[in-house]
């Protein structure tokens, strides 16, 4: 599986069957450079969050799979372009600054025998039947940089729990991405010994399925750079 980190909470992954992008987002809106890459799906953890929903900067014409709608009005599961979508609904921070608390769905997929989750934009400590939605998962796309979303303490009790092979962080502050309430990566890192942290050194890497470890590890990526 080859996967590209653009930022915030948007990849683009792919394997022989084709590509899936995660959360596109608006350049303007977080600093991060638009996405020129094409996929054959797109995911989306709502449809009104910029940050998260921007299907439509996606060039050629993907299929589009709302996760929350999944979760909310398909009984959880869905496919979509030949891929099946799980998803579980979730609610952003409480106390986010643009006031009510809109829902987004948190979802998983299977690429390259793998299975994927991405934690969408959950705000809060998750209840046992989220923490549940993620057992089993190879490849998890956690929300790592707290403030306006899930605090590090309660991410941590879910990943304990499940216990997924690999952990690629996303959603913390960078040097694109600046909230200043947001953390830098070093504060998701300190839950982890140095010797479980690998680095992409890049915003691109490939993950083979039978590489993976049976212990948690994680993989920093970087974001993608304009006109690279």
């Amino acid at each position: 599986m080859d996967i590209t980190w653009f930022g915030h909470a948007a990849f683009r992954l792919s394997d022989a069957r084709g590509a899936v992008i995660t959360d596109p987002y608006t350049p303007e809106g977080v600093g991060y450079a638009p996405i020129t890459q094409s996929a054959d799906l797109v995911v989306i953890s709502s449809d009104d969050d910029d940050a998260h929903c921007r299907a439509d900067l996606i060039p050629g014409d993907p299929a589009v799979c709302n996760a929350l709608n999944v979760a909310l009005d398909h009984g959880g599961a869905q496919n979509v372009a030949g891929r099946e979508i799980r998803a579980v609904a979730a609610a952003e921070w409480e106390h986010h600054p643009r006031g009510v608390p809109g829902q987004n769905g948190m979802y998983r997929f299977e690429m390259d025998g793998m299975q994927i989750a991405h934690m969408g934009d959950v705000g809060n400590p998750l209840t046992a039947d989220q923490i549940a939605f993620f057992e089993d998962v190879d490849v998890l796309l956690a929300l790592a940089g707290g403030y306006l979303t899930i605090e590090l303490p309660d991410l941590m009790t879910m990943i304990r729990a499940v216990r997924p092979k690999l952990v690629i962080p996303m959603h913390f502050r960078t040097l694109t991405y600046r909230p200043c309430n947001t953390m830098w990566i070093e504060s998701f890192l300190s839950h982890f010994d140095e010797a479980q942290v690998d680095f992409a050194f890049g915003a691109h890497a490939q993950i083979f399925k039978e590489d993976l470890s049976p212990d948690t590890r994680v993989l920093v990526m970087d974001y993608v750079r304009p006109n690279a």
